[in-house]
């Protein structure tokens, strides 16, 4: 069958991405189909211009294999808790579980039933499709068949989805995923470490304080990615000294999106998305406020007291420095927020605001909490820009 595919698709191998097997597979607990351990000889593949077979590699900024193969899992999960079946299925690392593979550009999830043999050639592939969670229906659906033949069925005739539709047919290529073509070698961490790690996490949820328990409940990037530029050029580009608290947090996480919400842009970045590239913001805002000033009622910098903005959220509020007084280090935080009233400083500076946020013991307009029942350390994720 996997000559069939092959024959099907006619790809020219891209340069592979090596990979461990025999430590990708001690890492996992499970051996893996050798169908999708032969077409991971062509390395993160784009199959059909529409599924995206991922492998054990790593891109900086773009994708680690254990940080979306965990992602994954946690997101399906979560979106699937409030849809049919109400109990949602078990996934791996629990024995039987669901092991994730591939995703779709439709944010369709592509699993393995480990659980249906013993045998991984004939896991059957399961997809978890994201519409059908929106229309109230049961995302999850069995193909009933193992990868191969699936791929297979959804190049030629395509294959239904939940809650109605079809995915597929796709077009028969085969290709190197286009934003990973830069990706390595994934290097497997051991599970002693990874249940350590996690132990620290779950101790730093209600111990420990300051920039040191933030970064063990989220863990910075080895390479933070700051820009090209320097702190001096940026300080001339504002006509200003940055808070130090702001200057050593970007130093240790860099430019980031945090929980998929908070962007903090990259600070030296000479671009549009740079800190200095941002400030567009305030020009717009003036102009809001001449037109509305009762619901625009702040300075913009270099007013006295004027905000200086220099994050966002993913609903447009917006992350501010009040410029009240000489101190940059004094200076309290505001959000402009989108969909409500001009609410007052934050009660708290930027590291302790961001840690009790990821704590769940905060909620404020632009940083919304998490449900009583939610473990805030499903959500805690970082992505690094650059």
């Amino acid at each position: 069958m996997l000559d069939d595919l092959v024959d099907l698709l006619g790809p020219e191998a891209p340069e592979p991405v090596p990979v461990d097997w025999d430590g990708v597979e001690s890492w996992l607990g499970v051996t893996l189909p050798a169908v999708y351990k032969a077409l991971a000889a062509y390395g993160p593949l784009d199959i059909g211009d529409f599924v995206w077979l991922h492998t054990p590699c790593v891109q900086d900024g773009r994708f680690d294999y254990g940080s979306w193969l965990k992602s994954t899992h946690r997101s399906c999960r979560i979106a699937s808790r409030d849809a049919p079946p109400h109990e949602p299925p078990v996934f791996w690392p629990e024995p039987g579980g669901l092991l994730a593979f591939g995703d779709t550009r439709a944010t369709s999830c592509l699993f393995w039933d480990t659980s249906a043999s013993d045998d991984p050639e004939a896991w059957p592939v399961v997809i978890f499709h994201r519409d059908a969670v929106y229309r109230g229906v049961n995302p999850w659906h069995c193909y009933g068949a193992p990868l191969a033949e699936t791929l297979m069925g959804l190049i030629r005739t395509g294959l239904p989805l939940p809650g109605g539709g079809t995915l597929g047919p796709l077009p028969a290529t085969m290709r190197r995923t286009a934003f990973l073509t830069e990706a390595r070698p994934w290097t497997p961490p051991s599970r002693r470490d990874d249940a350590e790690t996690e132990a620290l996490r779950r101790a730093a949820l209600t111990e420990g304080e300051g920039l040191e328990a933030l970064r063990t409940l989220l863990p910075p990037p080895p390479e933070p990615f700051l820009g090209d530029a320097d702190w001096a050029w940026v300080q001339e580009q504002l006509g200003t000294r940055l808070p130090a608290e702001y200057v050593t947090l970007m130093e240790t996480y860099g430019g980031s999106e945090w929980l998929g919400w908070l962007r903090l842009g990259a600070p030296l970045e000479t671009g549009d998305s740079g800190l200095v590239g941002e400030q567009w913001y305030r020009d717009a805002y003036r102009e809001l406020r001449e037109a509305h000033p009762e619901y625009h009622p702040l300075p913009v910098w270099p007013e006295k007291g004027g905000f200086l903005p220099f994050a966002s959220t993913l609903d447009g509020d917006v992350i501010c420095w009040l410029t009240d007084g000489d101190d940059p280090d004094d200076w309290p935080l505001i959000v402009v927020p989108r969909h409500a009233d001009q609410g007052g400083p934050l009660p708290r500076g930027l590291t302790d605001t961001l840690l009790e946020w990821l704590r769940g013991r905060f909620r404020w307009e632009g940083f919304p909490g998490f449900d009583v029942d939610d473990d805030p350390l499903e959500f805690i994720r970082l992505e690094s820009y650059g």
